[in-house]
């Protein structure tokens, strides 16, 4: 899956959940987002951003890193799709 991504846009759906966390963020943790959102859609594998799969029950989602301590974790789709599930510390892989 790596390699179908990696040179093209990716366009971000996300859910409720996202939305909600996303509003309840710090300002400064929201425009740090924003900044690695635009390199997501880039490049959901650029090194800035420790993307990495996650295991066990959450086995099919992936995270990738906003600041040392905040995350987003996501779904591939396909055709080049991502789907934001959460936003948060490490409390969004529970």
């Amino acid at each position: 899956m790596t390699s179908s991504f990696r040179h093209m846009g990716v366009t971000i759906h996300t859910t409720s959940r996202f939305e909600k966390s996303y509003r309840k963020l710090p300002e400064r943790i929201q425009t740090e987002a924003k900044r690695k959102e635009i390199i997501f859609r880039r490049n959901p594998f650029d090194p800035r951003l420790k993307t990495h799969k996650l295991h066990g029950v959450e086995k099919e989602a992936w995270a990738f890193s906003i600041t040392r301590s905040h995350r987003i974790k996501f779904l591939f789709l396909e055709r080049g799709n991502a789907l934001f599930l959460d936003i948060g510390t490490h409390d969004v892989y529970e």
